[in-house]
């Protein structure tokens, strides 16, 4: 049963939905088989330590930089082993995004010679709609964010009789993200070091699922931390109160993690895979959008920096600890300070 609360949000048992069901949650297999097959292009991305971060934070912290590829952040890996999972055929594949994923979809589609077509909110970020024209998506916007957005490519999708893909609600998707993971661990196992804990932004969840599938089967002793921004709470609380929770709106300048619609596969993946998730202001997101600059000499957009900033809130919990997080995306909005 839905009931309202007073707080301005919807809820109502996420567990208890078909949306979660018959749905094999990704798995470590899955993930190292993700890992053999993506597009290289996407794959063992730098992951870098800084001293002067290290001291600033109170830990050592290792940053794996997912901004270096052609579409400038994570997406790619779980469009790419998503797609390479689908049967044969030229059917139209439709999803809705912010920007990101969308061009991790055109840039798998056009490779597999699948048309793409991405709704997205009239308020999306132009540069990110103008780079998924260019990878050769058809992009249609619609709505003032990203959930009005992808509701109506689910019913444009559904009314053609073509594939609907969305992001956060697929295996594939999650493991295709859990290769970060995956990465993170050989590389530092091979310096022979353990770590403590890993912070992820958390917007629909495959980022967060899939490096907590991986974490839970090689790095039991890591704890796994995700990071929503206080303006996009909806997957927090979902995720604390056991039952969907919808908000109002999700104003917030991290549009890669501006979520209040939540995804009930991501958030049943969630109970097994996610020790704690932070919660950040926008002043905390924009001061990790500096940091990056200072400490890295890296632009990372809003969403991209949420780990960073959910360290710089919250960082004293895991004071002289080994925490990797990953800066996830470099696709800031034309005219944006850095």
């Amino acid at each position: 049963m839905i009931s309202e609360n007073p707080g301005n949000f919807t809820v109502f048992p996420w567990h208890l939905t078909a949306m979660t069901k018959n749905q094999p949650h990704p798995s470590a297999e899955g993930i190292r088989a993700a890992a053999a097959r993506i597009d290289a292009c996407f794959t063992n991305s730098p992951l870098i330590g800084q001293q002067t971060a290290d001291l600033a934070l109170g830990l050592n912290l290792f940053a794996k930089v997912e901004t270096l590829n052609p579409i400038r952040s994570f997406k790619g890996r779980g469009t790419d082993w998503w797609l390479r999972n689908q049967p044969a055929g030229n059917m139209p594949v439709v999803s809705a995004s912010a920007g990101n994923f969308g061009q991790g979809l055109a840039y798998a589609g056009r490779s597999a010679g699948r048309k793409v077509v991405i709704f997205s909110a009239k308020t999306a970020n132009p540069a990110k709609i103008d780079a998924m024209r260019r990878l050769g998506a058809e992009v249609i916007l619609h709505g003032e964010d990203f959930d009005a957005a992808k509701s109506a490519a689910r019913a444009y999708a559904e009314d053609r009789g073509y594939a609907f893909v969305e992001d956060g609600a697929h295996r594939e998707i999650a493991e295709g993200a859990g290769t970060i993971a995956l990465e993170i661990t050989e590389r530092l196992a091979r310096d022979g070091i353990a770590l403590d804990a890993v912070v992820v932004p958390l917007g629909n969840g495959a980022l967060l699922t899939g490096i907590g599938t991986w974490i839970r089967a090689n790095a039991p002793g890591c704890r796994v931390i995700g990071v929503v921004a206080a303006k996009a709470p909806a997957m927090k609380q979902s995720w604390e109160s056991g039952r969907l929770v919808s908000t109002e709106t999700a104003a917030t300048a991290a549009d890669g993690i501006a979520v209040r619609e939540c995804v009930p596969y991501a958030l049943d993946c969630m109970r097994d895979t996610v020790d704690d998730v932070w919660e950040v202001d926008e002043a905390q997101i924009g001061a990790a959008r500096e940091f990056c600059r200072i400490h890295y000499g890296l632009v990372v957009e809003e969403a991209g920096a949420a780990g960073v900033a959910g360290l710089l809130a919250h960082g004293a919990l895991l004071a002289g600890r080994t925490v990797a997080t990953v800066l996830c995306g470099g696709n800031v909005r034309i005219g944006s300070s850095s």
